[in-house]
């Protein structure tokens, strides 16, 4: 860039940032220790200059911004530390699905597609009593409030605010049907309760609810949550990882796409074939 354009583009930036913090030239001259006159000097439209990288420093600091973006270098005016705190964030994750952050997520994506890849069975899908049996080893036993917040989540999804995309390892429905791994000493009717839970669901929503159901020896996910273009989460045991960014909510919506494409059970057979677990 010619330093003349830049010096330019620091001046509108720089009485922008001083506009939005409601800052003053005097005011701004007092936090960056120099004299108004050079604050006047930077904001001369005839003959605008760059400051030393000292001044560039104060004046971005005082003002909250990033010198970069003082610069033309970038068009985020944030400093990179709130950059990287708005594109990633950590969040507790609470044994419950009454956790108040996953509702919240769920509402900021009305009218959006979401999609989901759970870590067990989709927990907007869980009878009561499985949540019973899952929960059975909590010290504080929160079924009662979790198969609440299953509810409203249900009714959110029936009443077509946002369609809803889940992909399921295939192994995770088969070791429901047969009682093994995760599933081990649940009792039978439960297990087929709860099958034939997600199978009756996935015909009365379909098209609006769609399950594909992956093979995890060729493809693989951890969960993941994909709420609308602007928010992916991705769940890590005690805790979220949330990305905001563009680009890794874009990557992380491919990564979906993936599954979906290698997926050995498709969406319209999915009731079908959970069904016929349970005969055989």
């Amino acid at each position: 860039m010619d330093k003349r354009i830049r010096a330019d583009l620091f001046r509108k930036r720089l009485l922008e940032a001083m506009l939005q913090k409601d800052v003053t030239r005097s005011g701004l001259s007092r936090e960056t220790k120099v004299d108004r006159s050079t604050i006047g000097q930077l904001l001369k439209d005839d003959h605008p200059r760059l400051p030393n990288s000292q001044l560039a420093a104060d004046v971005a600091i005082a003002l909250g911004v990033s010198t970069d973006w003082l610069l033309g270098l970038t068009n985020r005016p944030e400093t990179p530390g709130d950059i990287v705190a708005a594109a990633l964030s950590l969040s507790p994750a609470e044994r419950t699905s009454a956790d108040e952050q996953i509702l919240e997520w769920h509402h900021e994506a009305a009218g959006y597609k979401v999609r989901h890849v759970p870590a067990t069975l989709p927990d907007i899908l869980k009878t009561e009593r499985m949540l019973d049996w899952e929960y059975a080893s909590v010290r504080e036993r929160k079924s009662p409030e979790a198969f609440s917040a299953i509810q409203d989540q249900l009714e959110w999804l029936s009443s077509s605010v946002s369609d809803y995309e889940i992909a399921i390892p295939i192994h995770e429905i088969e070791a429901c049907a047969a009682g093994t791994a995760y599933y081990k000493g649940v009792e039978k009717n439960i297990r087929f309760e709860q099958l034939n839970f997600i199978a009756d669901q996935c015909d009365q929503m379909f098209p609006r609810l769609r399950i594909f159901l992956f093979d995890a020896h060729q493809v693989f996910s951890s969960p993941v949550t994909i709420f609308g273009p602007n928010l992916a989460v991705v769940y890590v045991g005690q805790c979220y990882l949330a990305f905001r960014e563009n680009e890794r909510v874009k990557s992380l919506s491919g990564h979906f796409d993936w599954l979906v494409r290698e997926a050995v059970i498709d969406a319209r057979n999915v009731p079908s074939y959970i069904r016929s677990l349970m005969e055989e």
